[in-house]
């Protein structure tokens, strides 16, 4: 089910709403805690059904091996096999699903052999809640003494709770399954509603009204490689940059806002990444939750920085290359990994050398150093957009190919719809207004703009805001007729 859908809006959450707070409000705590499991098992399910035998089983199976391995009586040697056994069943389900195509793909490539492929159909946020659990699993292995204390209600919930399943973050036990046991956060609470709520709009609208705007523009421009020119590439270059940012950052606030108003303090994922002055700032600012995850279980593991400087900057190279491949079963992403990696290692090299951005603050240096990031991401996107890596590199010539001087900016009239559509009709303007003016406006609230996260912490009830998300909600259904997926579901 999607957040930006009728069902979702105006009855499915209105429901759960309903029914969370009323058996909490009667004392059904236990009642409460199954209503919720089954309800984002339906949200989960909504879409395709067998997608319920696979996360049923996940869960079921994570937990068994989790409760042999915190048991006490469990000897070394069986922890030790119900711990590989779980890993085994996590990555290869992951592999199995995910990547299993790919890989029989390029083993007929190499070798000549012509393997049939199977089109597996992805699971939606398999990535996502496997590693939710592999963190658990982990944990459970290390003996984590609050994970003793839970019961398979509680682990169900951890996993499955609807906001932050199918596109994260990517949270952990110990930041969800407390919340759900706090008397205090069990009675419907009117100011955290009116915050949820706000947070919500801002998210849908980022969703609806920009994401889904850009991405005609990208889609369009896709579809048309050959005929681009490097003034329509660079357009496309720059709104697929904005798409995915609003399009994910979109559904984490959606996500931060339903558990706000149900009174659940959801993991804040992006911090304004498009301001970061190099590589490594980026990464402390998006997908936080996925960070944290290969740093603590990948990166840590691995030795960190602890082993010396080249040591170090072959982890990277791992982390990154691990991250690549966990973003989708593509040479693209394996590539946008990598280089991602490099700039990491080069970025950590030069400053280690100079010290110019640990030690230096010149406002100079910090322009110089964000503009070339921003366009560093710029480009390396085009890698993650792209179907193949041949197309990334029809792009690249379509970019860099100055002789070509067309103008190109009817591309833009592709825009005009979607979220767009409902607003052209109430102010018939240029059909170049809106696209120009969305462009200014997402490079503006992406890099100068408070944040939604920053905006909803410090959230006040007023007129002013009231008056805001019932426009922005009003202006987001009015233009629900074109639902469109949100793009880390393919992950």
């Amino acid at each position: 089910m999607l957040f930006n859908s009728y069902i979702f809006i105006l009855a499915f959450f209105p429901v759960v709403l309903i029914g969370y707070f009323g058996f909490n409000r009667f004392g059904k705590y236990t009642a409460a805690k199954v209503f919720l499991v089954l309800a984002s098992l339906f949200f989960y399910g909504y879409f395709n059904r067998w997608y319920l035998l696979i996360i049923v089983s996940s869960v079921t199976l994570n937990y068994a091996f989790s409760k042999i391995m915190l048991d006490g009586r469990t000897g070394t040697g069986a922890r030790r096999l119900a711990f590989a056994a779980a890993l085994t069943v996590n990555v290869g389900s992951l592999f199995f699903f995910k990547y299993f195509d790919f890989f029989i793909g390029n083993v007929n490539a190499v070798f000549g052999t012509d393997w049939p492929l199977l089109h597996i159909l992805l699971p939606l946020g398999i990535s996502f809640f496997t590693f939710q659990q592999l963190s658990y699993v982990i944990d459970s292995y290390r003996r984590d003494e609050k994970i003793s204390a839970y019961r398979f209600l509680d682990y169900a919930l951890f996993v499955t709770y609807f906001p932050q399943l199918i596109a994260g973050p990517i949270v952990t036990h110990d930041e969800m399954v407390p919340q759900f046991a706090d008397p205090g956060r069990k009675s419907f609470n009117a100011e955290n509603f009116a915050a949820g709520l706000y947070g919500f709009a801002l998210g849908l609208g980022k969703k609806v009204i920009v994401a889904d705007t850009f991405g005609l523009l990208v889609d369009a421009g896709f579809e048309k490689l050959s005929a681009l020119g490097p003034v329509n590439a660079f357009l496309v270059m720059l709104a697929y940059t904005f798409q995915i940012y609003f399009d994910f950052s979109g559904y984490c606030d959606m996500a931060i806002g339903i558990g706000k108003m149900m009174n659940i303090d959801v993991t804040v994922n992006f911090n304004s990444p498009y301001r970061a002055v190099n590589i490594i700032d980026f990464w402390k600012r998006w997908h936080i939750t996925l960070t944290r995850f290969f740093t603590k279980y990948v990166y840590i593991p691995l030795g960190g920085n602890r082993k010396g400087e080249a040591r170090t900057y072959v982890n990277i190279l791992i982390v990154f290359l691990v991250s690549g491949v966990w973003h989708g079963a593509n040479w693209t992403f394996i590539v946008w990994g990598l280089l991602h990696g490099l700039a990491q290692v080069l970025t950590r090299a030069v400053d280690r050398a100079t010290g110019i951005w640990s030690k230096r603050k010149s406002r100079i240096i910090t322009v110089v150093s964000w503009l070339f990031t921003f366009a560093f991401l710029n480009l390396t996107w085009v890698i993650f957009r792209a179907d193949s890596l041949s197309q990334a590199r029809d792009f690249y010539l379509q970019f860099f190919n100055f002789s070509d001087h067309m103008s190109g900016t009817r591309l833009l009239e592709s825009m005009v719809s979607g979220g767009f559509e409902f607003a052209g009709k109430l102010l018939p303007v240029s059909a170049v207004v809106f696209p120009v003016g969305l462009f200014v406006f997402a490079f503006a609230a992406s890099v100068f703009m408070k944040n939604a996260g920053e905006r909803t912490a410090r959230f006040r009830p007023g007129v002013g805001k009231s008056v805001f998300t019932a426009a922005t909600l009003f202006w987001c259904v009015m233009s629900l007729t074109g639902v469109s997926a949100f793009l880390y579901w393919n992950f």
